[in-house]
């Protein structure tokens, strides 16, 4: 009987252990900003999501609009707030927007780019860490939208 609950402790440790140590690595800066005037590519692994490349299965819509560009920016980094995000960087018409998860504490970051010719928001939305994000990052993105969309 000992045993067994020592094996069963010694599981849980070593599971906490383990989202603690992804927890701690997830506050690395990830290479961010962008890349040839667009939002960079998302990897192969299913933690990510973007507008700017149709066609991947990473593929998000970007936000449209229809206001005036400032009223539509100030709308965006207002969306952001009540989604729970921090505002981290602004620099023109790029936004860099970090999450961070409730219980394990992750990271993720959402990086936006306004196409003032497109009247569109291009968005990106990663984790920093793990393989999959089990669709997290789509639906911020959609609470994101819908949130922008009611202003």
């Amino acid at each position: 009987m000992k045993i067994l609950l020592y094996t069963v402790i010694g599981i849980f440790f070593t599971i906490g252990l383990m989202l603690a140590i992804l927890s701690i690595s997830s506050r690395k800066q990830p290479e961010l900003g962008l890349f040839n005037g667009q939002l960079r590519a998302c990897p192969a692994s299913p933690n990510c999501v973007c507008s700017e490349f149709a066609g991947k299965n990473s593929f998000v819509e970007p936000l449209n609009y229809s206001i005036a560009h400032a009223d539509a920016w100030g709308s965006v980094k207002q969306a952001i707030i009540t989604t729970g995000g921090e505002l981290v960087t602004e620099q023109g018409a790029y936004l860099h927007a970090r999450y961070v998860t409730p219980l394990m504490r992750y990271v993720d970051d959402m990086e936006m780019r306004m196409d003032e010719d497109a009247h569109v928001i291009h968005v990106r939305s990663a984790s920093r860490v793990g393989h999959s994000d089990m669709g997290a990052n789509r639906e911020r993105v959609e609470r994101m939208r819908q949130t922008f969309d009611r202003q």
